[in-house]
């Protein structure tokens, strides 16, 4: 217990091998795939990879590509092309797919054409006929796609494993999968401390995808501990360079993850903080601020983070006095008008001589 007192206390701007902190490190500007409700614009030439697949870049990537029996990992969105129907989606789930290339599903063969043309990183639309796609009859469990549907998916190759690497997800015992999430987490450590964000981002996510849902509910006590050991830092560390690249809402999803299994985790309160701040979320922001103060009351940091919110918050309080003393403040006394006065007074003092005059006149008559 007290050894994870003294971690919850570790200050959050030292950098050690299994965390990065992203505070110093320079600006970076990424593009985050398109918000997913429709197919992505694409302008850029139609490639023809086989006669009922094309593809169109979205986003250039780098590397060699995979060949036959790599291990791929890509996150992807697949809509039905007459319909515009959108039926799955792995950034939703943020849920890396695993594509074995020659060993795919049938309904997977025009994506499996796709991804062997794509290098890491890169990002694209594909055109994928029926025959290629759920066939003449489709799909009527899930997901569900019409008989006959062409499909458009919009694509990532985040990375992959080509075979002399090792086995496939499911073919490998606990302690190889954690070794491979490992191996990925170190290698992403280093593309980040060349400033290469979305390359270091591309290993992060390689490693959380050895370790999903379907692999972290089977496992308990010391193995469940080894797995979270490689998990979590691989989530703060996403969450570290998203917020470098201004995608705060990704950032605060990777947090929340780690709050899920370790809800008094610093790191990821702080991350949570900053990014919430930055999306003028002030209230969540200083709850997860202070409550990483609470565990780290020496930091640095969290200590500035807070500072800052404070002098947003009365930048903010001043502002609204002055609205609402511009609408619910006394209202200036109206100057005298002094031609006016002077106006009245005179025809008050010519009445006054037309009533003396008559009087006059009145008097005059009954003497008479």
């Amino acid at each position: 217990m007290e050894d994870e007192q003294e971690q919850q206390k570790h200050n959050i701007d030292q950098d050690d091998e299994n965390e990065i902190v992203a505070e110093g490190a320079s600006v970076v500007h990424g593009e985050p795939p398109s918000d997913g409700n429709a197919p992505p614009k694409v302008d850029s030439e139609a490639e023809i990879l086989q006669e009922k697949v094309t593809k169109q870049i979205v986003k250039e990537g780098h590397g060699q590509k995979p060949s036959k029996y790599a291990t791929c990992f890509l996150h992807y969105r697949a809509w039905t092309e007459s319909t515009q129907h959108k039926f799955e989606d792995t950034w939703n789930e943020q849920q890396p797919l695993e594509l074995v290339l020659g060993k795919e599903k049938k309904e997977m063969t025009g994506l499996s054409i796709g991804v062997a043309s794509m290098k890491s990183g890169e990002r694209a639309l594909l055109h994928v006929g029926w025959e290629l796609a759920y066939g003449k009859d489709g799909s009527f469990s899930f997901p569900n796609v019409p008989p006959m549907a062409d499909v458009l998916y919009e694509v990532e190759l985040i990375g992959f494993d080509e075979t002399k690497e090792g086995k496939a997800r499911s073919d490998m015992t606990v302690e190889e999968r954690i070794g491979a999430a490992d191996r990925r987490k170190m290698d992403g450590n280093a593309l980040f401390k060349e400033e290469k964000l979305e390359e270091a981002m591309q290993q992060y996510e390689m490693a959380i995808a050895y370790m999903g849902d379907d692999f972290m509910f089977q496992l308990f006590g010391k193995y469940r501990d080894m797995a979270l050991a490689v998990k979590n830092p691989c989530h703060l560390n996403m969450a570290a360079c998203l917020i470098k690249l201004k995608r705060y809402e990704e950032a605060i999803a990777h947090c929340s993850m780690v709050l899920t299994e370790d809800e008094n985790n610093v790191k990821a309160l702080f991350r949570r903080g900053k990014a919430r701040t930055e999306l003028g979320q002030t209230d969540a922001a200083r709850e997860d601020l202070l409550k990483a103060r609470k565990y780290a009351p020496e930091d640095k940091a969290i200590t500035r983070e807070l500072k800052l919110l404070a002098e947003h918050d009365k930048a903010v309080y001043q502002k609204q006095k002055e609205i609402y003393k511009g609408i619910f403040g006394p209202r200036p006394e109206p100057k005298p008008k002094h031609g006016v006065i002077v106006t009245q007074l005179i025809l008050i003092w010519q009445w006054l001589i037309s009533l003396f005059y008559r009087l006059f006149k009145r008097e005059k008559r009954h003497a008479d």
